[in-house]
Order: structure tokens, then sequence, then C-alpha cells
């Protein structure tokens, strides 16, 4: 066996080459070991980068893939700051609702007071 003195290559693959490589292997009757045998890349590799695609790691076009990923932030802190506001508002609502019922209460006690204060005269 011969004793290799450099380290193997490691190719590096474009983002376009990947998504025409998973479109193609993603047209019906054509099978993943034909695309990676046609493009010379190993079946595990093209199986891999179908994955990445469903998962959306793989896009055809990177400033797609960043501002997908902002609206989804934009959309997900517009969420929060909403929430945030709902639950300031709904806090003022129970101290609102606290304070009534401490004035119904006081009330309350201000009628038996009286009433007892009537009863002794």
């Amino acid at each position: 066996m011969p004793k290799y003195t450099q380290p193997r290559k490691t190719w590096q693959y474009s983002t376009e080459f990947k998504v025409k490589a998973v479109q193609l292997s993603l047209i019906q009757g054509v099978q993943v070991q034909e695309v990676a045998t046609a493009l010379d890349i190993r079946p595990f590799m093209l199986s891999r980068w179908r994955k990445e695609y469903r998962e959306g790691k793989i896009v055809a076009d990177k400033r797609k893939k960043l501002t997908e990923s902002n609206r989804k932030q934009a959309k997900e802190l517009s969420k929060v700051k909403r929430l945030e506001e709902e639950n300031k508002k709904l806090k003022q609502e129970i101290d609102l609702l606290k304070k009534w019922q401490r004035f119904l209460a006081e009330e309350h006690q201000h009628d038996i007071d009286s009433s007892r204060d009537s009863d002794k005269n």
C-alpha cells in the first residue's frame, strides 16, 4: 500500500453546484446513484445535500436565504413585542381589579361597622 506524504484534497463545491445536483436528483425516474456517478461525487454526499436542501440550509440564492431568515426574525420580534404589550396591559387590569376588590371590601367593612354602631344605639 502506498504511503501518502500529503493530506488528501477536500473538494469544495459551490452552493449553485449543490442545488443543481439536488434538483437533478429530484427529477422523477432519476436515481441518486445515477446523478452522483454522472457528477463524480459520492451518493452519500448527494443524499446529505438533499437533506440540507429540504431543511433550507442550501438555497439557490444566498440573499434569499438571508432575507427569509431576517423576515422570520422580524416576525418573531414583532410577536414578542406584541405579547409584552399585552402582558403589560393585563397586569394593569389585574392591578385595577385588585384595587376595586379592596375598595369593595373596605366599603363592606364600613357598612358592617356602621350597622354595629347603629345597633348599639
